[in-house]
């Protein structure tokens, strides 16, 4: 019976070493090791410290832009209530299709009229802004800048009393992201696509 004791507790042992080895191997089946001090470009390696094959977080996760996911959902809400729908088309900015955007006309679909709210929304590089900014200014559109981004709104002599405060049809140009409404005051409802 006395020797039955320590080989369990030996087993048991065991069990304990072989579980924890297990949990402590990685997803990939590598081993985990320090990096070296030349392996780490940005300085010295920190002790204790292991690579990872997993990728930089991302801000956000990407989700494609809707017709209902660029404007609050109470404003969807709102439009819906008085059979107001969307018609969906690819964001551009002048003639130059953006991928991954979208622009929105949402009005009654039913009947020809002006009273419509526009909304636009679109990944973009820094280059393509640039771009976009210079072509749209080349065309007659004003520009400003505050601490939002660059806005670019069409010439106010060609609103002929439409928008508000002298802004009609208005991008907005941010860190990674182009947005578009029909007035400079409604970009305000235009965000990045959330989930739904």
């Amino acid at each position: 019976m006395t020797r039955r004791a320590p080989h369990a507790a030996a087993i048991t042992a065991l069990a304990v070493v072989t579980a924890l080895a297990l949990a402590g191997c990685s997803a990939s089946g590598a081993p985990e090791t320090a990096p070296s001090v030349a392996a780490t470009a940005s300085g010295p390696a920190v002790e204790g410290s292991a690579p990872t094959d997993s990728p930089e977080p991302e801000d956000e996760p990407s989700i494609a832009p809707t017709c209902e996911n660029i404007i609050p959902k109470s404003l969807v809400d709102n439009f819906t209530s008085v059979g107001w729908t969307s018609q969906e088309d690819q964001f551009r900015v002048g003639a130059t299709p953006l991928d991954g955007g979208i622009q929105c006309k949402w009005g009654d679909q039913s009947i020809a009229s002006d009273r419509v709210q526009i909304f636009g929304w679109a990944p973009i590089d820094d280059s393509t802004a640039a771009q976009a900014v210079s072509d749209l200014t080349a065309a007659g559109w004003k520009v400003e800048k505050d601490s939002d981004g660059t806005y670019v709104t069409e010439n106010p002599d060609w609103l002929n009393g439409r928008g508000v405060d002298g802004y009609g049809l208005t991008y907005l140009f941010g860190d990674g992201f182009v947005k578009f409404a029909d007035t400079r005051q409604s970009l305000l409802l235009v965000d990045s696509p959330r989930a739904s």
